[in-house]
């Protein structure tokens, strides 16, 4: 009984946007709810001291960016919920991608002033691809934006998602006055406020009430009417299985900085979201309600505490209970192995666990033994699928500046690669390493973090390649065929796997038409 009741308190979600629609000071406002801190600090500002606490690394101050997943639990209305903020930058989209496999279900972040961006597209895809359930929170009411019907068609035809407004705007920029719950049935009137506090709330059952003109006044009294009656005829009553579906999302309209519209947002969250699911192995489906311990590493980051050179794998839990101190089956290395310190997060502060049941993240203390992808068990060989690494799009030759720290660099590249910071590849025939990465960002955080975490100083020489593919084929004298005739453009990923480094596209259609028995991959799943 115990077991079930966690498992059904616990939710799991991740909050995904374009950089700037303010994800992180979404999360900020959830943790202010959750009682969990008592002022919210901000991303970006000269003046105030005060720093996103979910921006623990060095370099995300410096930048007012995220560039790293953080995980944050907290408890909210006996329920206890597993956040996790996302890096929004698309040269960091990897590690949001990986994370979206850790997830039950996501709430994306939209600015009312920009509407959809490119990376909210990829973001979608990869929700779609595994039919997670989305809440939109349409952000930055308090400024002047696109129209809010407008604003939905653009959601709905760009992210091919359907949509069912929970709240109604009543104007926005400087005439914001509030929103209205179209399934509470009241009013929320706009107060700028970065306090968790109750918000003015008016109950209006119904419409045609006169209140309505004394809170908001004749002209906007009379244009919510029409709204509410459109709104109501178009999209009816919110089923709550077309959205664990993932066919409709649940729209909110809101302001994070001001606190404003984030409450009925948390609300409506912990009463709809999935509790943990079941998941797929390569072996069978594992249910959550297995009585056996289960669960993957889908992050792993180093160094979190620069002091002490730790490294952290971050473990979501998918069946079963974990335990500290208990041993474990680690299948890849076919160990049993035991943690004595498991962390509970909130972005820095951790805190020792005794327990974790499936939804939680727990962080482990990794001496090298983790790569993403792992799986942790009571004894059971499978590995659960569907975690992506995809082909990068820059590729630079590693130059060590300082023969005399060759340890140290290699010793830091092996751990920046495991983390999915980045994809290393060594070619054939020579000692040549190459870092392949989605966006230029990644190789400055390279750089610096293996300057000051491991005290080795490199260069980095572009090299002219278009993309990395995965080659597999049933006949393995082909490959070798193929990696000898090409041998400046073949190497290995550091899993050994054999990949093929395309100059250009007409080079790799070329290869793919003259070679049909190898298979050219662009996405490599970690354990299909």
């Amino acid at each position: 009984m115990k077991y079930e009741k966690e498992i059904n308190r616990r939710k799991t979600f991740a909050i995904i946007s374009h950089p700037d629609a303010g994800k992180t000071t979404l999360t900020e406002k959830f943790l202010l709810f959750g009682g969990a801190i008592q002022t919210a600090g901000a991303v970006k500002s000269n003046k105030i001291k005060k720093h996103a606490t979910s921006d623990f690394m060095e370099i995300e101050r410096q930048r007012g960016i995220s560039v790293a997943t953080s995980v944050m639990s907290f408890e909210y209305k006996d329920m206890l919920i597993n956040l996790l903020d996302t890096p929004g930058h698309k040269d960091f989209a990897e590690d949001t991608y990986r994370t979206l496999t850790a997830v039950d279900s996501v709430v994306l972040v939209v600015d009312s002033v920009n509407g959809v961006e490119e990376q909210t597209r990829r973001l979608m895809e990869v929700c779609r691809m595994r039919d997670t359930p989305v809440i939109v929170f349409i952000n930055k009411m308090d400024r002047d934006g696109k129209n809010r019907f407008d604003l939905l068609e653009e959601i709905e035809n760009e992210l091919k998602i359907s949509l069912h407004p929970m709240t109604w705007p009543i104007n926005q920029g400087k005439d914001f006055k509030g929103v209205y719950n179209l399934h509470d049935k009241n009013l929320v009137l706009f107060a700028a406020s970065t306090k968790g506090g109750d918000e003015h709330t008016v109950e209006i059952k119904d419409l045609s009430d006169k209140i309505l003109e004394e809170k908001i006044g004749e002209r906007d009294a009379e244009t919510l009417r029409e709204d509410v009656e459109l709104i109501d005829g178009v999209y009816g009553k919110l089923k709550a299985e077309d959205y664990l579906s993932g066919k409709i999302a649940p729209v909110f309209f809101g302001s994070a900085v001001n606190n404003f519209g984030v409450k009925e947002l948390l609300d409506t969250f912990i009463s709809i979201a999935p509790t943990p699911r079941d998941r797929q192995t390569n072996a069978r489906a594992v249910s959550v309600a297995e009585p056996k311990f289960s669960g993957f590493i889908f992050k792993i980051h180093a160094n979190l505490d620069p002091k002490h050179r730790d490294r952290i794998a971050f473990l979501r839990v998918c069946s079963g209970k974990f335990e500290r101190n208990k041993y474990f089956h680690h299948v890849r290395i076919d160990k049993d192995v035991r943690f004595s310190a498991p962390y509970s997060f909130l972005a820095r502060d951790k805190e020792v666990v005794e327990e974790a049941f499936p939804g939680d993240v727990v962080g482990l203390f990794d001496t090298g033994n983790f790569k993403i992808g792992d799986t942790l068990t009571e004894g059971e060989n499978f590995y659960f699928t569907g975690i992506p690494t995809f082909s990068p799009e820059i590729f630079k030759e590693v130059v060590n500046k300082d023969p005399m720290k060759t340890k140290q660099l290699e010793k830091g590249l092996m751990q920046l690669t495991d983390e999915g910071v980045a994809q290393l590849f060594t070619q054939f025939g020579g000692t040549k390493k190459i870092i392949g990465c989605v966006g230029e960002l990644q190789f400055e955080v390279i750089q610096y973090r293996l300057l000051h975490e491991y005290g080795a100083s490199v260069q980095f020489n572009h090299l002219p390649f278009y993309k990395a593919c995965w080659l597999t084929s049933k006949d393995a004298k082909k490959l070798d065929d193929f990696a000898r005739f090409k041998l400046a453009n073949t190497g290995e990923d550091k899993d050994g796997n054999m990949v093929y480094l395309a100059n250009s596209e007409w080079f790799l259609n070329t290869e793919m038409q003259n070679n049909p028995d190898i298979e050219f991959h662009f996405t490599n799943e970690i354990h299909k």
